[in-house]
């Protein structure tokens, strides 16, 4: 199961001003150089947008674990199988990765 990327700081400005002059050292609010000339987001501006954006992420946690099961399967080799001997391996092998990992 791949793990809900943890969203930054840095993540956080990026998606205000996407084109800010900043760093952000060790993810810390108080580490934050802003060398932009327009007015830096305020820490709660910053932190709403934390959440919002964890939120956005953690919805789609399911399209990144099927898609990791996905690209493990041989799928062109399932699909010509399925062709030549009439079976229905490949799609039995999605429709298991959909009902382990339900959309949200």
């Amino acid at each position: 199961m791949i793990h809900n990327p943890v969203i930054s700081y840095f993540q956080a400005l990026r998606s205000l001003v996407p084109d800010a002059k900043l760093y952000v050292e060790d993810n810390d609010w108080e580490k934050v150089n802003w060398s932009d000339e327009r007015q830096q987001p305020t820490k709660s501006e910053v932190d709403a947008e934390v959440d919002r954006l964890q939120a956005e992420s953690d919805a789609q946690e399911y399209a990144r674990n099927r898609k990791a099961e996905y690209d493990a399967l041989n799928q062109f080799e399932l699909i010509s199988d399925d062709a030549i001997n009439g079976t229905t391996t490949h799609k039995d092998a999605i429709v298991a990765i959909k009902t382990k990992y339900p959309k949200g």
